[in-house]
């Protein structure tokens, strides 16, 4: 069963679409992002599956059960994007603040904050003001709050977002360590190297739609293009394989090889073979989780634009006399 699933699901804030038709499965288990540029769409999905926001069409479900069901809410974790816990607190006691709305017992409280503060590495700091703690710690503590009753599934929206590169690292471990205990992790992003680093599968919203999903293995691959090197005084033969119909560019002792489309790299390898050439290094070309996403933001801005200029009324020039 899937812990998220949405179907066709759409949002409308008067004549603003925020969520257009979006569809996505999200499995046990995995860390899953959801990439897209401020104002795409990201939050409003989470508030809908969370029942902070009604949807206006499609479907919506969490652990098995509608959307905003009370008693699934208990058994998941949010942080939300700028959140703001107040200064005068310290970080045991915001914890037994949240403790007790979770409805925990003071005993259960205790044992569960000095692991939670000791996981996010905030033991030392437990018993300082929020106010003199750094971006980063408010983040770790923030993350601390949304594990702390041992929900099933966390919500994080902009968890790195303004924090230093050794405070993103920090975050990045944290959260390989509660996917390792099982949970499954949310994350709603504009930083795509940050989730590309932690992520099993991402998807990519851009205004409302949902633009491209997959592992970010599928989505870096750069789709029939291949890296070759051979062995130290051994000649590519580059002009044979461009009189098959492939492109190839050679650089720095390595040949790039581009198939046609449907090809495979099979007549290349005969090839080489045939020659007793001595093949030293085989790579399928990768892009950058961020490339991707320019790309495919371009291709639907374009898209929308076209659409746009199809449904404009045609201007009737009028005679004046």
């Amino acid at each position: 069963m899937s812990v998220i699933e949405t179907n066709s699901l759409r949002k409308h804030y008067g004549r603003i679409e925020a969520l257009k038709g979006v569809s996505l499965k999200v499995e046990p288990g995995q860390i899953y992002g959801l990439l897209g540029q401020n104002g795409a769409g990201k939050s409003t999905m989470v508030k809908i599956l969370l029942g902070i926001v009604k949807k206006t069409d499609g479907d919506a479900y969490l652990l098995g059960e509608p959307a905003g069901t009370t008693n699934v809410r208990r058994r998941v974790g949010y942080l939300p994007e700028d959140h703001q816990f107040p200064g005068y607190h310290t970080g045991r006691s915001l914890l037994h603040f949240y403790g007790e709305l979770y409805g925990l017992s003071r005993d259960e409280r205790t044992r569960r904050m000095n692991e939670a503060l000791d996981i996010v590495g905030l033991k030392k700091r437990a018993d300082s003001k929020i106010k003199t703690y750094s971006k980063g710690m408010k983040q770790r503590l923030g993350i601390a709050q949304s594990f702390f009753h041992d929900p099933e599934v966390i919500f994080l929206d902009e968890p790195t977002d303004g924090v230093d590169p050794v405070g993103r690292k920090e975050i990045r471990d944290l959260l390989g360590e509660l996917k390792k205990e099982g949970r499954t992790v949310f994350v709603n992003s504009h930083l795509l190297g940050e989730v590309e680093m932690i992520s099993d599968r991402v998807a990519i919203i851009h205004q409302g739609e949902m633009v491209r999903e997959g592992t970010v293995a599928d989505l870096t691959r750069q789709a029939n293009r291949f890296s070759i090197g051979l062995a130290d005084g051994q000649e590519f033969p580059a002009a044979e394989l461009k009189e098959k119909g492939f492109r190839v560019e050679t650089a720095n002792g390595k040949a790039e090889v581009e198939l046609p489309d449907g090809q495979s790299i099979d007549p290349v390898l005969e090839l080489l073979w045939a020659k007793g050439l001595k093949l030293r290094h085989l790579v399928e070309q990768k892009q950058t989780l961020e490339s991707v996403f320019m790309q495919m933001v371009d291709k639907a801005t374009d898209d929308t634009d076209r659409r746009a200029v199809r449904k404009a009324r045609p201007v009737t020039a009028r005679r004046v006399d």
